[in-house]
């Protein structure tokens, strides 16, 4: 039988070796249960004594500086492992249950930059964002759910950014998933006294081109992000809405007048991952096949600008409810008439959209 340590490491191993998003450590009554998220869907890793998982819990808490003498509250902690040749960050949360504690593990990995004109299934969308690009002043929106692949468009943007337009540009972000050359990263640390905002006003006096804005999750936030692209500056970040008309109401709601996001709102786009078709599996793909696959997932982007974003605007007055836009469940319809996707992606998304 693995030791403890050893047992971490081999769950942590495997993990990373399916391309996995997410470790779930589940107690039960009897035993606990553990799964991997896998593209957005859950696969049984096993299943453990409950005194072996409780000692399993207790031994990433211990590495993520957790108390682990505490499991009636939940806490939440990251660390770093050395797994494959690579560093793998992890982020760590515990709830407590009737049975036991309950772990889940996000695991970020170090991101590959792609290049721009390989982030969309459809090249116009590529050269679109180059475009905004260009800009040297606005508001640039990604929405979408977590592992929806917003950070690695951000990321191929700004690369494209600083090697072809050659922009200084700092980022902000909670955590720095991604260690890159192309840019100043600041991590946030609420602690310490570092949030958004006052990193955002920080950032300003440090005479960049481009910010890059992690989240913007706070009404102070999103009004320092408007007022620095008011005065000069490109701002890029992301938000959790549902679409695109659903970013910009949620800009508003966080008090921002809507003039100024008039004036600074270049684009706002929303986009999901979807599962490219396997040419070897008739069903779902096993965790293996998903292990081996080079390029498995790719992204699609509902991108509102120009008169489109004007439309949206008609629409939040009252004056005309056409949008006009082809919206994510068109553009995925279309994925899946071109035979890059099947069906039950459009199923899929379109149920959850």
């Amino acid at each position: 039988m693995l030791s403890i340590d050893h047992l971490a490491d081999k769950v942590v191993s495997e993990a990373v070796s399916f391309k996995a998003s997410d470790i779930h450590i589940v107690p039960s009554r009897k035993e606990t249960h553990l799964y991997y998220r896998i593209h957005n869907r859950l696969f049984p890793g096993g299943s453990y004594q409950k005194e072996r998982a409780e000692r399993l819990v207790s031994h990433f808490k211990f590495m993520a500086g957790m108390d682990i003498g505490e499991k009636r509250r939940p806490q939440s902690g990251a660390l770093t492992m050395f797994i494959s040749k690579k560093w793998i960050g992890l982020r760590l949360s515990t709830l407590p249950t009737p049975h036991a504690e309950s772990l889940v593990i996000r695991i970020i990995p170090n991101l590959q930059t792609l290049p721009i004109d390989e982030i969309s299934l459809f090249p116009k969308t590529s050269a679109t964002l180059i475009s905004m690009l260009r800009h040297s002043h606005g508001l640039l929106l990604i929405c979408g759910p977590t592992g929806s692949g917003k950070t690695t468009t951000l990321y191929s943007m700004l690369h494209h950014a600083k090697t072809a337009i050659n922009r200084n540009i700092i980022t902000l972000e909670d955590p720095i998933e991604h260690q890159s050359d192309d840019a100043i990263q600041v991590q946030i640390n609420e602690k310490a006294g570092i949030s958004y905002s006052i990193g955002l006003k920080a950032a300003l006096r440090h005479d960049p081109d481009i910010i890059m804005i992690g989240e913007i999750r706070d009404a102070e936030t999103a009004r320092i992000a408007v007022r620095a692209a008011l005065t000069g500056h490109l701002i890029l970040s992301t938000m959790h809405a549902k679409d695109g008309i659903g970013a910009v109401r949620r800009l508003l709601e966080f008090g921002v007048d809507q003039e100024e996001v008039k004036q600074t709102l270049l684009a706002v786009t929303s986009q999901r991952l979807l599962e490219l078709d396997c040419p070897y599996c008739e069903g779902d793909c096993s965790p293996y096949c998903l292990m081996k696959r080079d390029r498995d997932r790719v992204s699609v982007h509902e991108l509102i600008y120009g008169t489109e974003l004007a439309k949206i605007w008609d629409s939040i007055e009252g004056k005309n409810p056409d949008l006009g836009y082809k919206d994510l469940p068109s553009i995925i319809g279309r994925a899946v008439a071109y035979g890059f996707v099947r069906e039950k992606e459009y199923e899929r998304w379109v149920h959850e959209i």
